[in-house]
């Protein structure tokens, strides 16, 4: 008896077996929809939308001794010194015009046109660099006006010295 019941669980154990075999074939499609966007996810983080940024194409010119090269000119300085009613603009090593509260704007007026001729004597260009320096005691607003006037007037490289 004891190899009938042997016999008969195997039987039992098959038939489960061929039950869940014939049973309908489902297929679950959100696991499957969740790796098909992972994948998705994986590609676009992975792939080459641009070229590379340290890849630029040019060539060096070759050195020879006629070649001209083009260095930055030295700035124009520009020292702002307080004075008890204004402020004095000395342009370079040469020119100061007096800025004082009463005439402000013939002054700044003045001070466009000295620094104009200053710039055309030393054969300057607008694109040339201008450094200001200022004391601490100098008055904000004639600081202000000072250089909105020259970066109003085309002088866009305008550096402020750091002193102490």
């Amino acid at each position: 008896m004891g190899i009938l019941n042997n016999v008969n669980s195997q039987k039992d154990i098959f038939s489960t077996l061929d039950r869940s075999s014939q049973g309908s074939f489902t297929l679950r499609m959100a696991p499957l929809i969740d790796i098909i966007f992972l994948l998705l996810i994986f590609f676009l983080v992975t792939a080459n939308w641009r070229p590379k940024e340290s890849f630029l194409p040019f060539q060096l010119p070759t050195a020879s001794a006629d070649t001209k090269t083009i260095i930055k000119a030295e700035p124009l300085v520009i020292a702002i010194k307080s004075i008890s009613a204004g402020c004095v603009v000395q342009i370079g090593q040469s020119v100061a015009v007096e800025i004082v509260d009463e005439t402000t704007d013939e002054n700044l007026a003045l001070m466009m046109e000295k620094l104009k001729q200053c710039m055309v004597q030393q054969k300057r260009f607008t694109s040339d660099p201008i450094e200001i320096v200022c004391e601490r005691e100098v008055k904000w607003q004639y600081l202000a006006k000072i250089y909105n006037l020259m970066y109003g007037s085309g002088l866009t490289d305008i550096t402020f010295a750091m002193t102490e």
